[in-house]
């Protein structure tokens, strides 16, 4: 079951609101990462308000589909839709990376309601979501794993073992989605480690490969929907994002990769994505 079946303008809205959630949480917390968070809320707001079969009111439903956050840095953006969503109380936002707080700065499955994996280092999300497909398949349920990993870990081999894994079973219950937003720490992904052609790569290992914008949210849900109706074959999604999207001075900008806006800085994105300020 899904709580929420949301028109276009509704799931641009929440998406909207996803990221005065991040750029507020982030400036009260004084650090964490703000280009992945802002440049993926459209598609956490596709999957949970739109997708997903879940629960809320009953996280731990064994027929709710699994989502898989690999990169666990970018968790901002999963603690403000698992809030919209209503897994917990929208005011816990405030509390990102505080000490004793339930949302640190990567996710802890022991913690917080709706977290399928305590997620650190990179690279190995993709290996669990085959965990969990597989086992999904041996016990002959119907649910998805959706495997959200960033490009950067691409340049990790464990993703490709995991990738010839998945194609060695044939998990067509298992969906990646690559945030292809072409920034990582240091600078730019093809100078740092160059990962293209992540299409062709895929294919290779026996992948059906689907490509979308990232940030048209008609477009996401689209393609989604279609990687839901293929067989045979694991799909990956490669979501091409804007880091930073929402706020112009970000944009694109990898030097977002890992800083957090100050009050000027967090006013002025706000002003850009007209919403008001919420004291924190």
């Amino acid at each position: 079951m899904n709580p929420h079946q949301f028109d276009i303008d509704t799931l641009t809205h929440t998406a909207k609101e996803i990221r005065g959630d991040i750029l507020r949480m982030l400036e009260k917390a004084g650090s964490g990462h703000t280009a992945g968070p802002l440049g993926m809320a459209d598609i956490f707001t596709a999957l949970y308000f739109n997708i997903l079969n879940h629960s809320p009111e009953d996280p731990l439903w064994e027929e709710r589909d699994r989502v898989v956050l690999s990169n666990g840095h970018i968790c901002p953006v999963l603690y403000s839709t698992l809030a919209r969503a209503g897994y917990f109380d929208l005011e816990e936002l405030k509390t990102l990376r505080a000490f004793g707080s339930r949302l640190q700065g990567h996710p802890n499955r022991l913690d917080l309601p709706g977290i399928e994996t305590s997620a650190a280092s990179l690279g190995q999300g993709l290996s669990i979501s085959v965990g969990m497909a597989l086992a999904a398949r041996l016990d002959d349920e119907d649910h998805k794993i959706y495997a959200l990993m960033s490009d950067g870990e691409l340049q990790e081999g464990s993703s490709w073992e995991a990738a010839n894994a998945a194609s060695k079973w044939q998990l067509d219950n298992l969906i990646a989605i690559v945030d292809r937003n072409n920034i990582q720490i240091d600078g730019q992904t093809e100078d740092i480690f160059p990962i293209e052609p992540v299409r062709d790569k895929f294919e290779a290992f026996n992948w059906t490969v689907l490509e979308i914008n990232g940030n048209d949210m008609a477009h996401i849900l689209q393609v989604i929907e279609s990687a839901l109706e293929m067989k045979g074959q694991p799909v990956c999604i490669i979501a091409h994002t804007t880091p930073g999207k929402g706020v112009s001075f970000m944009e694109d900008k990898h030097e977002w990769h890992g800083i957090a806006p100050n009050r000027m800085e967090l006013m002025e994105g706000l002003a850009e994505l007209g919403l008001e300020e919420v004291a924190y």
